[in-house]
């Protein structure tokens, strides 16, 4: 298996517990600390690094696709009596994927310069 397949199967695997941890009851939502906020942005972080890193080729695509599920998977916690739908919410998701993907692109463009400086 090489480097970009298990990096696409992470984020997927990764894609599935963001969506049942924001689809599941609040009881059931894994928590790590009291930053709720921050949780968000690291968890669509990783996300957005994730896909950029495995479909490298594509990143507005993956820019695309990964807002548009941070917007559907928050306004499908509407119908849900005890999770609710905010705006701030997808705000900090939406960044966060931002986040993510332009790491990915930044360690992709500098990495390559520092590779060559070092085989000099």
């Amino acid at each position: 298996m090489n480097f970009r397949r298990a990096v696409s199967i992470l984020a997927w695997l990764l894609f599935g517990f963001i969506a049942y941890s924001t689809l599941s009851p609040i009881g059931m939502r894994p928590q790590i600390g009291n930053w709720v906020q921050l949780e968000r942005f690291g968890a669509y972080g990783l996300l957005g690094f994730l896909y950029a890193v495995a479909y490298p080729k594509r990143p507005w695509l993956v820019l695309s696709l990964l807002l548009a599920a941070a917007i559907g998977l928050e306004l499908l916690q509407a119908p849900s009596a005890d999770r609710h739908a905010r705006p701030s919410d997808v705000a900090v998701k939406m960044a966060g994927t931002a986040c993510g993907i332009g790491a990915a692109w930044f360690f992709a463009r500098f990495s390559r310069r520092f590779a060559t400086k070092g085989c000099e």
